[in-house]
């Protein structure tokens, strides 16, 4: 037996019955003919109450013969099986991991810290039970080695000023790389008769010993980005201004007094700080 079996043993109600019928008449049979060969029929109520089993909603039992894979019980009832029968619980509800935060380098070769939250439950019960040694341990372990996996796929960030612009990444492109964690995790988990539910990045963020670094490097950059606008935008407005002095004739400027006029307000346009103008009471030879 290679693969699961599912079966349904014999109702435990009836079986109750007979075991009440045997234990209760066996021992008023003891008290009433003092004769201990009914003490037999007290034995075999015992023996017959070891096969009694309850399976709650979304739990399973797998049945053993001395070793022989006989079936599994998933449909939650009162029932009675063999005595001679092991029986293995296996649940069938869904649980949830939140791995550790592991330290992984990312595509680039960054360190960053990463962990997973993975919502999944058991599917196949002889695979549960019989081809991992451990299930649950068998979800930790290849969690973890899926997220280093994953983690060294892709970048943690888009560095495009370099050069090295990513369509997908691990901090900006969730969706994605929730769908590519979600599905190496079930190529390694179907194994076990593991299935994955939802796969999620719960952590995420740059090993300390270069956070620093990487907090001024994207602080740089979005500056860098808010300067190229500014500039942008004062030198439509500096182009706007000696165009309209130029079209309303407010004033007749040589090449030299335009110069000046365009250095004092991208003085002004660009700045951080508000600038202090300095009113010239003369003439503009002066």
């Amino acid at each position: 037996m290679k693969e699961e079996k599912i079966i349904v043993p014999a109702n435990g109600y009836l079986m109750l019955f007979v075991f009440l019928v045997l234990f209760i008449g066996g021992i008023a049979a003891v008290v009433a003919y003092k004769n201990p060969w009914f003490v037999l029929s007290i034995a075999t109520a015992l023996f017959i109450a070891l096969g009694f089993i309850m399976v709650q909603p979304n739990n399973s039992r797998v049945l053993l013969l001395f070793g022989k894979y006989v079936g599994s019980i998933k449909k939650n009832e009162f029932y009675w099986t063999n005595p001679f029968y092991t029986k293995k619980k296996i649940s069938l509800r869904a649980s949830n991991f939140d791995s550790e935060r592991l330290k992984v380098n990312d595509k680039l070769g960054n360190p960053v810290m990463i962990s997973t939250i993975l919502v999944w439950r058991v599917q196949n019960t002889y695979k549960a039970a019989f081809d991992v040694d451990n299930y649950e341990n068998f979800v930790r372990v290849q969690t973890d080695a899926a997220v280093r996996k994953l983690a060294s796929m892709y970048p943690y960030d888009n560095f495009a000023d370099e050069g090295l612009a990513e369509d997908i990444t691990l901090r900006s492109s969730v969706n994605e790389v929730s769908e590519a964690l979600e599905k190496e995790i079930d190529e390694r988990l179907s194994i076990a008769g593991i299935e994955v539910l939802e796969a999620r990045i719960g952590y995420l963020a740059y090993a300390q010993e270069i956070a620093n670094a990487m907090l001024k490097r994207q602080q740089a950059t979005a500056i860098v980005a808010a300067r190229h606008k500014i500039v942008e935008g004062a030198v439509s407005m500096v182009e706007m201004a000696l165009e309209e002095l130029g079209k309303k004739q407010i004033v007749d400027l040589d090449e030299e007094r335009k110069a000046a006029m365009v250095s004092n307000l991208m003085v002004i346009l660009c700045g951080d700080k508000d600038a202090s103008p300095i009113v010239n009471a003369g003439t503009l030879n002066h």
